[in-house]
């Protein structure tokens, strides 16, 4: 990527930064996967890095959906 003006990037790096990216704003394992041309789950598990934003977002899908159910709840009652 010298060509760029940066010399210790490489093509991987992109690729890998790409389906970090992806696999965090929920992109499946099956379309990572397709999109990489990996046959095996274990080589797509490898972007699947965790994230302090990913279990701040899956705290607050489950803390609404919480909400939602206990609102239907006392609708009914």
């Amino acid at each position: 990527m010298g060509a760029i003006g940066l010399p210790g990037l490489h093509f991987h790096d992109l690729r890998h930064t790409w389906n970090t990216l992806a696999a965090q704003d929920g992109v499946s394992l099956a379309d990572l996967k397709a999109r990489m041309g990996h046959d095996s789950v274990r080589a797509a598990m490898s972007y699947q890095h965790a994230a302090v934003e990913a279990d701040q977002k899956i705290a607050n899908m489950l803390d609404q959906r919480m909400r939602e159910a206990r609102d239907d709840t006392r609708d009914r009652g």
